[in-house]
Formats: structure tokens, C-alpha cells, sequence
């Protein structure tokens, strides 16, 4: 509904530029040929005749550029009026079809839960909603840099325009029934005044923040972050690992872990596989021989990690498994226990 009244308006803007085009061209033309004007003096009459300025006349005019002036006058009148009327309208229509898109993204928004907030839009905010949406997870992108907004609106994601610093937006972006926060802001002290007021209004949502420099990890974890992530070190370290392990680090890199389709590694809460009234071991499990899949890792309830579990590890309530496998055994594993990641 939206698109078709921005297309009504904007036939009726081009009708009106065309029609006010045909009459500067008809009256330049015009003074040309019967009043034997030069080029410059006909676009002056044409001009101040259709603009109705009231300055005078070059020279006298005789009875055949009379007529055709008062001809010139009174068309000018009605296409003028019309064309300044179509474009009032679509002024005031163009911020009211905003608001309303604004209005119908807001409703969308307001029904999300458990979704992510992505605060900045720059490289590193662009990454992370690329892959949230390759993984099909719900997201809002709170930016303020209005020619940065229109990109996130034409891309299609949920976007609020508004200061991330700001508690009001924050809130509307859904926070209080959000589960990450991701602070992508350019600057340290935004990121961490962010953190700080994410922390205030959702004590229990999970934060994860960008970091420039090195000192800002600290403030960021007092302030409330659950991880710091410095794209910098992570590129140096990576390149040196290139060297120290390449085909160790080659291989990791070739692992699929977000997409639709070929994916390799997942975290898969183990409420999800069984129903833990009755505690299970790995070996229980099976997954290797039910799915192909192997477990390589597992998180206990209170975030501690082990890595290659013993197969008696008991899988409680609140824990996760990494499982690791081929993406048709990954497709398997999901499709037997009705996994929707």
C-alpha cells in the first residue's frame, strides 16, 4: 500500500515537471517566432510571464504577442498552481509515508523476543547482521547516521534511527526482551556507556563489544560486557598462526559454522536432544552413531568449558554440546530432534 501511494505521487510530480517543461519551451518558441525576440530575451519574457513578476516588457509588444502573452499567462496560471500543488503534497506525503513505514517497523519490532541488538552499522555491525541473517536469527540495528539508516532500510533489516547512548531507543529497539546486545559503535566510550546502560535495563541479557584499544577491555567488562572482542589482535593473531600452523588454521577456516546450508559445527542445548527428567551421559546420547556426529565439546550450566568430553560426562539441565560433523550429518541431527537454530 505504502509503495503504490509513492508511486501515485511521484507519476503526478513527473506529469506536473512535464507539463511545466512544455510550457517554458512553448513560450521561449513562441516569443521567438512572433515577436522576432533573441534567444535570451525570450527565455526572460517566458520567465517573467510564467512566473508572473510583474517586471516589464523588453519592448512594446504588438497585438499577436499580446494574445499570445495572455494565452501564456492564464496556462501558466493552471499548470503552475497544479505543479506547486502536487509538489506540497508530495512533500507532505513522502514524511507521512515515513512515518508510517517507521510506524509498521516499530510494530515489527515491538513482537520480537529473544532477538539480537546491533548498535552501529559500520564494517564490523555489517558483518555480524549478514551472518545473523544467513542463520535466520531476529535482529535490530539501532544506528544514527542517517545515510548509513537508508542502507540498513534498504537492506531490508530492522532498523531503529536513533543514538544508541540513548535509553528511550534502546528500548524501543526491544532490549528489555532481547537476549544479545552488540556493541559496534566506533568509539570505546560509547560502547562502554552502552554496556553500561544495557547492563541497568536488562541485567540478564548477554552483552558482547568491540574494542579498539586494549585498555578499553577492562572498563568494558567492569561496565557489564560479557565478552570484548578486538578485531585487531584477532587479525595479528591469526596471521601469525598462519605461519606457526597453516594447515591446522586452514582447516579451522574451512569449518561452515553460520548459513542455511552446509554447515559443520553446532551449539545445541541439551534440553533440545532428551528430556533431562532423566539425566543421560554422551554414550547414551549416541549421537555418533544416530547422526554421524561427533561431540568435541561441552559447556556446563555455569559456563565452564571442556574440551573432547569423557563419553560418562552427564548432559544436566542448562548445559550445551558442540557436536562437529559433515553438513548432511549437521542437516541429520537437526532434522531427527526437530532442532530449529
Amino acid at each position: 500500500m505504502l509503495n503504490a501511494l509513492e508511486k501515485v505521487f511521484k507519476s503526478r510530480l513527473r506529469i506536473a515537471v512535464v507539463l511545466l517543461t512544455i510550457l517554458l519551451f512553448i513560450g521561449i518558441i513562441g516569443f521567438k517566432i512572433i515577436s522576432g525576440f533573441s534567444w535570451i530575451d525570450s527565455i526572460y519574457m517566458t520567465v517573467i510571464t510564467v512566473t508572473t513578476v510583474g517586471f516589464g516588457e523588453i519592448q512594446p509588444l504588438d497585438n499577436q504577442s499580446k494574445l499570445f502573452t495572455i494565452v501564456l499567462i492564464l496556462t501558466s496560471v493552471l499548470i503552475v498552481g497544479y505543479a506547486l500543488k502536487v509538489i506540497t503534497e508530495y512533500l507532505i506525503s513522502k514524511n507521512d509515508i515515513n512515518e508510517l513505514k517507521q510506524k509498521k517497523m516499530q510494530k515489527k519490532i515491538d513482537i520480537l523476543s529473544g532477538h539480537v541488538i546491533i548498535c552501529g552499522y559500520g564494517r564490523n555491525g555489517q558483518q555480524v547482521a549478514k551472518k545473523l541473517y544467513a542463520h535466520d536469527r531476529d535482529f535490530v540495528v539501532v544506528e544514527k547516521r542517517e545515510q548509513v539508516f537508508e542502507k540498513i532500510k534498504n537492506d531490508n533489516f530492522n532498523c531503529i534511527f536513533g543514538d544508541a547512548t540513548e535509553d528511550d531507543i534502546l528500548v524501543r529497539a526491544g532490549i528489555k526482551r532481547a537476549s544479545f546486545l552488540i556493541c559496534a559503535l566506533p568509539n570505546d566510550s560509547e560502547n562502554v556507556f552502552v554496556v553500561l546502560s544495557a547492563r541497568q535495563i536488562n541485567p540478564k541479557i548477554r552483552i558482547i563489544s568491540r574494542a579498539y584499544d586494549e585498555a578499553s577491555n577492562s572498563k568494558l567488562k567492569l561496565a557489564g560486557a560479557n565478552n570484548v572482542v578486538l578485531p585487531g589482535n584477532i587479525g595479528g593473531s591469526h596471521m601469525a598462526s598462519l605461519v606457526v600452523v597453516p594447515d591446522l588454521l586452514e582447516f579451522v577456516d574451512n569449518l561452515s559454522i553460520i548459513g542455511n546450508n552446509g554447515v559443520n559445527i553446532e551449539e545445541i542445548p541439551v534440553e533440545k536432544l532428551y528430556d533431562v527428567s532423566n539425566i543421560k551421559t554422551i554414550l547414551e546420547l549416541d549421537l555418533r552413531k544416530k547422526t554421524g556426529c561427533n561431540v568435541i565439546g561441552y559447556k556446563d550450566s555455569k559456563g565452564e568449558y571442556q574440551i573432547n568430553p569423557d563419553a560418562n560426562q552427564k548432559l544436566i539441565p542448562g548445559s550445551k554440546i558442540i557436536v562437529l560433523g559433515r553438513s548432511e550429518q549437521i542437516q541429520d541431527l537437526n532434522s531427527i530432534y526437530n532442532i530449529n537454530l
